[in-house]
């Protein structure tokens, strides 16, 4: 299971780098397409992190 949590911690921070660094990011509002990809990757870890634990 810490293989599962590793993933999704690194999976946030990623995203969380990622809007701190990125131009495009801080100047809109909206997130760039880097940026929504990074997020499905986090909640895909997170979804997979919930089915570990309900296993």
């Amino acid at each position: 299971m810490s293989a599962v949590s590793d993933a999704l911690k690194d999976a946030r921070t990623e995203y969380e780098q990622h809007l701190g660094a990125c131009r495009q990011c801080r100047a809109d509002a909206a997130p760039c397409a880097v940026a929504k990809h990074l997020w499905r990757l986090y909640n895909k870890a997170r979804r997979d992190r919930l089915r570990a634990e309900s296993a």
